[in-house]
């Protein structure tokens, strides 16, 4: 690790341990160290799907709904495929350390992700606190639409040929017209995308930001890219309009807005520094803590924080004099 990133991991640990509200937003970069891919660029998706490159499609190709009606088999190869990783996988560690962060929270946490893979969901965090504006891969919807109903995809199963990526297995079908099932994902070029499951998350959070509004609000943003910024405008702007501190997590592209904190890192490198950081900041005051404390014997949470030894920027402070980009 960069020993230049020190003072903004330090920063973000501070404004974290003294926050009311946590907001986290999260985009592919987040479920990279549980071992899924990004698809960052054609060759990060050509990487993880290889027959798509013989066949000259990319991501954003491949991503399209027309797909169903074209070549239903290989439309649901390309989802089926995902939707049984995203099973088989546990996600990391970091999404336990945020669970956790938010629990002795005032208000508590809100999850906003593009991500489709349902692992917030798995990793225990509160459905009704949680916005996929991508839609989900669990659900299921009928490709006409005939209807405006959502269904859970917890009972089908997929069976795919990892050479042509095609689906060998019988395909779902819409419950009332029996036309063909698709994901509940919002593709590129969707016309016909159900929004109603989300539309709902929406008015949820909403609801929240209202909630927290004149609250100590963090934003930890994850692995969130600027080719698709729904996740950055939205951290931007709850930053902006709610005078939260942005605390943003990406390894390529980690700038900020003046006076926000900006960490060049993967996410559960950073979670995990973070992490130790606030722990040791609320350890009992050791012998040699006592030797450097004030003169007036204050004890750690009466100003005194462990962060090298910096007075008021405890729980409940931030130190918001140094500009983190």
């Amino acid at each position: 690790m960069d020993d230049s990133i020190g003072p903004r991991i330090e920063a973000a640990a501070e404004v974290i341990a003294g926050a009311d509200a946590l907001l986290i937003a999260t985009g592919a970069g987040m479920g990279v160290d549980s071992g899924l891919p990004d698809f960052r660029g054609d060759r990060g998706f050509w990487k993880a799907y290889p027959p798509f490159e013989r066949l000259g499609i990319s991501f954003v190709d491949m991503a399209n709904p027309a797909w169903f009606s074209r070549d239903p088999e290989l439309a649901w190869g390309f989802y089926g495929h995902r939707l049984n990783l995203y099973r088989s996988t546990t996600p990391h560690s970091g999404f336990e350390i945020l669970r956790r962060w938010a629990e002795g929270l005032a208000h508590g946490c809100f999850v906003f992700t593009s991500n489709v893979d349902g692992h917030f969901q798995k990793a225990d965090f509160d459905e009704e606190r949680l916005i996929e504006c991508h839609g989900s891969l669990g659900h299921l919807q009928c490709t006409t639409p005939c209807h405006s109903e959502i269904w859970s995809a917890a009972e089908l199963e997929v069976t795919v040929d990892e050479d042509s990526f095609h689906a060998t297995s019988l395909l779902p079908e819409c419950p009332r017209c029996n036309a063909l099932a698709r994901p509940n994902v919002l593709m590129f070029g969707d016309w016909h995308w159900v929004p109603h499951r989300t539309a709902d998350q929406e008015r949820r959070f909403d609801a929240w930001l209202a909630e927290v509004a004149g609250s100590r609000l963090v934003i930890v943003e994850l692995g969130a890219g600027g080719a698709v910024p729904t996740v950055r405008m939205t951290s931007d702007r709850a930053a902006s309009h709610l005078g939260g501190t942005l605390v943003r997590i990406n390894p390529r592209e980690p700038h900020v807005p003046h006076r926000h904190i900006s960490l060049s890192l993967g996410a559960l490198e950073a979670l995990a520094a973070i992490d130790a950081l606030i722990n040791r900041s609320a350890r009992p005051l050791q012998d040699g803590d006592r030797d450097r404390a004030d003169p007036q014997g204050k004890e750690p949470g009466d100003g005194l924080c462990a962060f090298e030894g910096k007075r008021e920027c405890g729980p409940g402070k931030r130190n918001r004099s140094g500009s983190y980009r």
